[in-house]
């Protein structure tokens, strides 16, 4: 069964934030808060009809306004143009908002409400897997990015090991071969001198 949807409201940086949610946790998670606002008095569950009225026509989503305004939340919200000299945006007649929210009267039927809450529990419901929908393919995306780029790392690692691999067979060789030819130097050096000598030895006896 759904649970019933209540409207929490918070301030965060320039903006009022609300949103019709389950719980505290869920509206904590869907304004992407990193500490317990209520807990710290800068949340709080709103009575507010017109913005009760604004997010439970869009449960499951953040709905914004600036800070100081009086005027209504939506999905998107601009820093007040119109400012006091307080740095406040000038009021806005409630009366204006509720005429546009169309609240509920005090005739609705308790099947009607029970229908109503219903509905937004759904349309919460909808929304939050959207947004996992969301965050699950962004998330995807990235581990495929991070296998691309791991890939590639890989890839030239391989090269570089191989590179340094040959280099060393190719010095082995050369070494030896050096090796090689020092052994003939030397071999034809001890020759030299032998036969050096010998031919020496043969010019005297023929001077003599």
């Amino acid at each position: 069964m759904a649970r019933k949807l209540k409207t929490y409201q918070t301030s965060l940086g320039f903006f009022e934030q609300a949103i019709a949610a389950p719980s505290m946790k869920a509206a904590l998670e869907a304004w992407g808060a990193d500490s317990n606002l209520f807990h710290q008095g800068a949340a709080k569950e709103s009575s507010d009809p017109d913005i009760i009225a604004a997010t439970m026509a869009k449960p499951g989503v953040v709905l914004k306004r600036p800070v100081g305004s009086d005027g209504p939340f939506g999905e998107h919200a601009e820093l007040p143009k119109n400012l006091g000299e307080d740095g406040r945006k000038r009021a806005v007649p409630k009366s204006a908002g509720r005429k546009a929210a169309g609240g509920k009267t005090k005739k609705s039927s308790a099947r009607s409400a029970k229908a109503a809450d219903r509905k937004a529990a759904q349309a919460y419901e909808r929304e939050r897997q959207s947004r996992e929908r969301a965050e699950a393919k962004e998330e995807a995306a990235r581990q495929k990015e991070r296998e691309r780029r791991q890939r590639a790392v890989d890839k030239a690692q391989q090269t570089l090991d191989k590179a340094r691999e040959e280099h060393t067979q190719r010095v082995a060789a050369l070494r030896a071969e050096i090796e090689r030819i020092e052994t003939r130097l030397n071999a034809e050096d001890a020759d030299w001198n032998e036969k050096h000598d010998r031919l020496k030895a043969e010019l005297r006896c023929a001077r003599d």
